[in-house]
């Protein structure tokens, strides 16, 4: 009886290995697979950033670039000819577009990115200011027409170094 029961043991736990070693292998299959789906995952949230990123400083960038032009523009008019509907509406569509863009760029972009962004638009906001106060007659000490058209013109550089960030952030320069 003694040599059934062993025989019954060893054949219960033949068995009872075999279940458990497919079972094993079910469930490092199934872990290795979800691992692998997470990554995949993963990376495709990291491109999707990295796009959204990409259209978010080519819109600010063109947004803020059109913008210090139509502040040009209109300082031209101002001397030129003097302001007129058409010339004051487009000076607003320049600025409402970037506002848009920059309120994006807020909740998208890296502090990187965002801080000289953010320089940008206190610079576009003061040239703004000044060009709206010479038009009204009621600049504030010191402004004129000419330190108007000067801090339009350093604009070009802070742009410059607004997209510089970006495309490092965007990985497309890279530190020497």
């Amino acid at each position: 009886m003694s040599v059934d029961l062993s025989s019954v043991i060893i054949a219960v736990a033949g068995v009872a290995g075999t279940l458990g070693g497919a079972l094993l292998t079910q469930r490092g299959s199934q872990r290795a697979k979800r691992l692998e789906i997470e990554l995949v995952r993963d990376h495709e949230e990291v491109r999707e950033a990295r796009s959204l990123r990409r259209t978010c400083y080519a819109e600010l960038n063109r947004d803020a670039r059109q913008f210090t032009t139509a502040l040009n523009r209109h300082l031209h008019a101002m001397r030129e000819r003097g302001v007129e509907e058409p010339d004051s509406d487009t000076l607003e569509e320049a600025k409402n577009a970037h506002r848009d863009r920059y309120s994006e760029a807020q909740m998208i972009a890296p502090e990187e990115v965002l801080g000289s962004a953010s320089v940008v638009n206190q610079a576009l906001n003061k040239v703004y200011g000044q060009v709206k106060r010479l038009e009204r007659g009621a600049p504030e000490p010191g402004e004129t027409m000419e330190t108007a058209a000067q801090a339009q013109h350093a604009v070009w550089e802070m742009l410059r170094t607004m997209r510089t960030a970006m495309r490092h952030d965007l990985g497309v320069t890279h530190d020497n």
